[in-house]
């Protein structure tokens, strides 16, 4: 980039930047010049932190790309391939499937963090001296963060389509890591006070350090953090175009993944196919060794009845078992069901067009030359219940299968050549 440029670009973005350079500064100078209590403005940014993880996991909830999971992950996977929604009414705003496993895992995740924070930072800094009038102006200015968020939420994620550009994951990652910065942060800047200053023994618990040591350096470093992560939302635009113009990812161009409509148009007649009943009633359980997960799980749960077996406590030991054999068995068949049960395949012999009629939605469309191999397989189920397992490689190396069909040949028929494996 030429300097010419950047100083361009600087000159566009001044008065943000001054407004920045002013609203950091000011506790600093608040502490140093007139006095402010340090306690009370480490207490104040960590309840910001809780404010902006809260309206984090709202915009989370909210956002309108769907999440990227791993495909083949048990529950979770099939969400993140459902396009189903649920609908705010009178409103163009859906909460999607795909967004609310990241916001149950998110939440859990960024309470531990911020509690972390909390330990590092108000229980070093004697925030236990703080009298009656400090917690009211601290309760009223933390009144006017969350008005300040809400106003954000409303009218710029929401009204103003912001919320169209993010995902769940996109819209959790910033205030997640600006939680880990300050937990890291916080604990090598009381660390070091702690080791520099001879008047503190070694041994002694963080929560009992000197606060009239550490609440400065505890406050510079919250006030540097945060200096830097308003610094990137200032140079936002430019920082995605280094991260495009760069060999290494920094996470700025990153874009989520959008909502690809699947074009469900047969012109000929169409057959509809849909897996054996009795396939999707059981087909979870015979597919257990698929799932390695769900077998450790299982493991882990032997490993509890086997610890309660040395106190021959044999009535628990009954339980626990059952429970490592229900519980996996269970998740596996809803984790099946929901990918294969309510599934049927439109053909009119020149494309397949997976259709869920649970979320009422097409999944896949699949041409004769959208697979690079096509085989056809009979497992134990296949052969007590006389259906065949199609299993298409498609041309980005996934595997699509479509489990337990009883007549498979319309969908063969879509293919311009003989499929490996089992022959019909």
């Amino acid at each position: 980039m030429r300097f010419s440029q950047f100083s361009f670009r600087l000159s566009e973005h001044r008065r943000e930047l001054f407004a920045v350079i002013v609203t950091n500064a000011i506790p600093l100078v608040g502490v140093g010049v007139l006095g402010w209590h340090i306690s009370a403005l480490v207490v104040l940014y960590w309840i910001e932190l809780a404010v902006l993880f809260l309206f984090a996991i709202l915009r989370a909830l909210f956002a309108g790309r769907r999440s990227e999971l791993d495909t083949a992950g048990l529950i979770i996977g099939i969400l993140s391939n459902r396009r189903a929604s649920l609908s705010i009414p009178r409103t163009d705003i859906v909460i999607r499937l795909s967004s609310i496993p990241v916001v149950l895992i998110a939440i859990p995740v960024l309470t531990a963090v911020w509690f972390a924070v909390g330990m590092v930072t108000i229980g070093v800094v004697g925030a236990d001296r703080l009298g009656d009038a400090t917690y009211e102006l601290i309760v009223l200015a933390s009144f006017g963060m969350v008005l300040k968020e809400t106003a954000q939420l409303v009218g710029g994620y929401l009204s103003q389509g912001a919320y169209t550009e993010h995902s769940a994951q996109t819209a959790i990652r910033g205030p997640f890591v600006r939680g880990g910065l300050l937990f890291v942060g916080g604990l090598v800047i009381v660390m070091m006070a702690a080791l520099g200053s001879n008047s503190i023994a070694t041994d002694t618990p963080i929560s009992e350090l000197d606060p009239t040591l550490v609440g400065t350096p505890v406050l510079i470093g919250i006030v540097l953090i945060k200096f830097g992560f308003d610094l990137a939302g200032v140079f936002r635009e430019q920082l995605t175009e280094f991260d495009e113009s760069t060999a290494m990812t920094f996470g700025w161009a990153y874009e989520p993944p959008t909502v690809e409509s699947v074009n469900t148009t047969l012109t000929g007649e169409v057959t509809c196919i849909r897996p054996d009943w009795r396939g999707r009633l059981v087909g979870g359980g015979m597919n257990l060794s698929r799932h390695g997960g769900v077998l450790k799980l299982t493991a882990s749960i032997w490993l509890v009845a086997l610890l309660f077996a040395t106190g021959q406590l044999w009535t628990v030991v009954a339980v626990i078992a059952a429970v490592g054999v229900i519980l996996p068995l269970l998740l596996v068949s809803v984790d099946y069901w929901l990918r294969f049960g309510a599934v049927e395949y439109r053909t009119d012999g020149t494309a397949i067009v997976a259709y869920d009629r649970l979320f009422d939605h097409a999944l896949w469309r699949i041409e004769p030359w959208d697979e690079t191999d096509l085989t056809v397989e009979r497992d134990r189920l296949d052969d007590s219940l006389d259906t065949y397992t199609i299993v298409m490689t498609l041309l980005d190396d996934s595997t699509v299968r479509l489990p337990h069909v009883a007549d498979p040949e319309p969908l063969l028929g879509v293919f311009d050549r003989r499929a490996d494996g089992v022959q019909v």
